[in-house]
């Protein structure tokens, strides 16, 4: 069923502007006619012309809304100056509301242009339907349009020009919950490595559990690419690095490693590199964002430590690399454990428990419950110390530092960090990234 009309009225064709109330009155006057108890709620996109008052344009369109009471109060009519920012108003709408599937009714001439703009500015979690804007007279009107023909696509000069309407739009948008801040470890000497772990201060980013810096997009949660992207390029300005030498890793909660030069997997938890100016990064959101640093080698690497990559020993798979391609010696290597969910907050099904009691059984409390308490840094300090890596070298603030300065449990902390195990499916996500200066 459908949850909410979008009636794009931006660029209307100029034989149609001077018919706007009569257009808007009839496809509202449908939208009424056919729709179920209660309303869908309907949105109503307009061109707000530069220097023109925003009041007086509403006001303009007020006789064709006053006949219909049912959608009062669920119909709203958005003013921007660009397609990009009444669409992206619109989005905010929808997900206060947890709505979507929405149907758009627009003129057949900007339907291939509002599906670039939708490809851009949602994701998978939204459902969308496409009607041509005219005056109906019967719920039969209320069909789906047919698709134009290939000999009517977009050029990709159209779509340059809407990404670019995009980006510039959303870069002109306020931070959000303050400023960016970025956590820097003191054991990772900083006259030879840019690097740091993020907090979800300082982005774009709305929606509560992903607001605001969300550093990761998918086909589950309703940030989309462009959103992670303009909270990326934000980081980067503020840390300092080159974001077209950006790598993250592609996360399978394994153990495979990719060395940068060399041909990508098609998945891979950790990532290494010595190349000068190239910042790798690994995300977390509970699962750990581990950084490897070699001052000697000048080499470093970046791993995502979840509950089963760190089973399967991804920081060590991480530090071999760095041995074997670079030939880093273990005792050179320096490791830092970034906020990650802490044995206070996360539990694991016994059967996935017995394996880190295997580890060590003080990384598990509550033993002989259904689900166990784990300590997934513990187990971390545990295999990394065993291959090789120094105590010394390994900083977990939970175990070094009382004062918490990186590795916070992100459970326990809502305000500085996302988390999965406490936000549920649509949670945000933090990184840690490294990279040797110039």
């Amino acid at each position: 069923m459908v949850e909410a009309v979008l009636i794009d009225l931006f660029s209307l064709p100029a034989n149609l502007q001077n018919n706007v109330q009569g257009l808007l009155h009839n496809t509202l006057g449908t939208i009424e006619k056919c729709s179920s108890i209660p309303a869908p709620f309907v949105y109503v996109m307009c061109c707000q012309r530069q220097g023109s008052e925003r009041n007086g344009e509403q006001e303009s369109l007020l006789p064709a809304l006053t006949d219909f009471q049912s959608l009062k109060k669920r119909l709203e009519v958005v003013h921007a100056l660009t397609t990009a920012a009444a669409l992206y108003t619109i989005k905010q709408r929808l997900d206060e509301k947890d709505l979507s599937i929405i149907k758009v009714i627009l003129p057949t001439l900007r339907k291939d242009l509002m599906k670039v703009y939708i490809d851009h500015l949602f994701t998978a979690v939204y459902q969308f339907e496409f009607e041509d804007l005219q005056v109906a007279s019967d719920c039969e009107n209320l069909q789906i349009a047919e698709p134009r023909s290939e000999g009517q696509m977009l050029s990709m000069q159209d779509v340059v020009h809407i990404q670019s309407e995009i980006q510039i739009y959303l870069e002109s948008l306020p931070s959000l919950k303050g400023e960016l801040t970025i956590l820097r470890s003191s054991l990772i000497p900083d006259d030879i490595f840019l690097h740091g772990f993020t907090t979800r201060t300082g982005g774009i980013s709305y929606i509560p559990t992903l607001s605001s810096c969300n550093l990761f997009s998918s086909s589950k949660r309703r940030d989309p690419q462009v959103v992670v992207k303009e909270n990326l390029r934000r980081l980067a300005n503020a840390a300092g690095f080159n974001l077209e030498t950006f790598h993250r890793v592609k996360i399978d909660h394994a153990n495979a490693v990719c060395i940068m030069g060399k041909t990508e997997p098609d998945s891979y938890d950790g990532i290494v590199t010595n190349q000068k100016g190239v910042t790798i990064a690994a995300p977390g959101a509970d699962c750990i964002p581990v950084l490897f640093a070699d001052p000697v080698r000048k080499a470093c690497g970046a791993a995502h430590s979840g509950w089963k990559g760190t089973l399967l020993g991804v920081s060590m798979a991480t530090v071999n690399a760095m041995i074997s391609e670079y030939g880093c010696n273990v005792k050179d290597i320096l490791v830092v454990l970034g906020p990650s969910v802490g044995p206070c907050c996360y539990k694991l099904p016994h059967k996935s428990a017995k394996e880190f009691h295997r580890i060590d059984p003080k990384c598990v409390r509550l033993f002989d419950s259904a689900s166990p308490y784990i300590d997934i840094r513990r187990a971390t300090r545990i295999l990394l110390e065993s291959g090789g890596i120094l105590p010394e070298n390994i900083q977990d603030d939970s175990v070094t530092d009382q004062n918490q300065n990186i590795t916070f449990c992100t459970a326990c902390h809502p305000d500085k960090f996302y988390s999965h195990f406490r936000d549920g499916t649509n949670f945000g996500t933090q990184i840690g990234f490294i990279s040797i200066k110039d």
